[in-house]
């Protein structure tokens, strides 16, 4: 753990927990209140508390339709994405409603500022390459990425597209965290990366900051901002290179994958089966951290070379770096065993899709896809276009999860068998990671 004396946090926890119903807000009031990550307050049942290793119900009376009202009353509007916050704060509440549309659930997540926490990355972040960085949800991404920001708008022009106000906070005047960088907020999720394409073009940054890269339409977005010189810091759902790899909707950030097909001479040449896996183009981001625990982070420099040698079934040489007790920062080298696609199904859960068409697409491209009738049991979601524009619960709920998403224009047996083809796992003939 990084010294208390080296590092700043900001919580404003009092804030929050004065949203609160009194009788709540009075069983908050423990010794370990630092430590709370969520206050989860349903109708009908015990008001919860969650803390970073443990819950508790903090109370047998449950909470109550007025409790609700009343926390609902003293914080932000609702936007469609169902989350609210508190001005110039960080904590966010989400809404759980009923049918008609009633709020019967509340989730309010504890927000806090972090200052002084990337010294272990200090000299990755001033190399001015675009960096992404990866992890499961709740290892603190978010709050590195605000801290980047802080540090890089002390010299350089820094913009932060803000889908969920998760960055710089809630409110128009945006939370102290960020520093002098500077916000642009988003109406509608499905509108980020618009709003991506507009903090380019207007406010001429040198430094795009942007949290959560979740679909094929940000993907690209962020290559049109790179494409222009600009830096680009950001988050995406997966917690490894080789997740990415592996997700059809986002692996355009680190270079895409293409099959091609080698002459004999060649193919014999390279010692290689005829047809193998290659990088389509030049990564979006030139380094990418993947966050294994808030002082263990995985550090890949030259993403291009690194997914080269994943695509070959090599193995790649990597940095692990990690903050022991005292604060002193350890740099270790290790290596990270190549990417490998097998004979696995993928699931997939469509939405507004014809399952009888998708069906038949997937038996005309003999495809290794199998279709779910939930999202839980799905490894990634197609729907179609006007659909995500909506961006429906399942849609929201599958992005928050990391779950991909896969959008085709239209429902015609055409675009489906395209779909399908493009979000098949190749076949491999052995396990060197080549096709056959």
């Amino acid at each position: 753990m990084i010294s208390e004396m080296a590092k700043k946090i900001t919580d404003d926890l009092d804030v929050l927990l004065g949203v609160l119903p009194q009788r709540i807000r009075d069983l908050l009031n423990t010794p370990n209140r630092d430590e709370l990550l969520e206050i989860v307050l349903d109708l009908g049942r015990p008001p919860e508390a969650r803390f970073s290793d443990t819950f508790v119900y903090l109370d047998k009376e449950p909470v109550t339709r007025e409790e609700i009202a009343e926390v609902v009353e003293k914080i932000g509007e609702f936007g469609s994405d169902n989350r609210a916050g508190i001005e110039r704060t960080l904590h966010r509440i989400s809404a759980l409603r009923n049918r008609r549309g009633d709020i019967i659930g509340l989730t309010l997540r504890v927000g806090r500022a972090v200052m002084g926490t990337i010294d272990i990355i200090d000299d990755v972040i001033h190399k001015e390459n675009s960096i992404l960085l990866l992890g499961k949800p709740g290892v603190g991404k978010t709050t590195m990425l605000r801290e980047i920001a802080r540090e890089l708008a002390e010299n350089k022009r820094v913009v932060i597209v803000d889908t969920s106000n998760e960055i710089g906070g809630d409110g128009d005047i945006p939370h102290p965290g960020i520093g002098k960088a500077r916000r642009l907020q988003v109406p509608r999720h499905d509108l980020q990366y618009q709003v991506m394409i507009e903090a380019v073009e207007n406010h001429m940054p040198e430094v795009i900051v942007i949290d959560e890269i979740g679909n094929s339409y940000e993907a690209d977005a962020a290559r049109t901002i790179a494409e222009r010189g600009v830096m680009l810091i950001g988050t995406a759902h997966g917690k490894s290179l080789k997740n990415l790899i592996s997700n059809p909707a986002l692996v355009d950030l680190v270079g895409g994958i293409q099959s091609v097909t080698l002459g004999d001479e060649e193919a014999r040449r390279r010692g290689t089966q005829k047809t193998i896996l290659e990088r389509k183009q030049e990564p979006t981001f030139d380094t990418v951290i993947e966050i294994i625990e808030r002082d263990t982070l995985v550090i890949i420099e030259d993403v291009d070379q690194a997914v080269d040698a994943l695509l070959r079934g090599e193995s790649i040489t990597q940095e692990v770096r990690t903050r022991d007790d005292k604060g002193k920062v350890i740099v270790e080298e290790a290596q990270k065993t190549p990417f490998q696609r097998t004979r696995t199904i993928r699931y997939i859960f469509p939405y507004g899709i014809s399952r009888n068409k998708l069906a038949e697409a997937i038996e005309k491209s003999k495809a290794p896809l199998d279709i779910v009738r939930n999202s839980k049991d799905a490894d990634l979601v197609l729907t179609l276009k006007g659909q995500y524009n909506k961006l429906p619960p399942y849609i929201r709920e599958a992005e928050e999860k990391g779950l991909p998403v896969k959008v085709v224009r239209s429902n015609t047996l055409v675009q489906l068998i395209k779909a399908v083809i493009e979000i098949s796992p190749p076949k491999i003939d052995d396990d060197s990671g080549y096709m056959g």
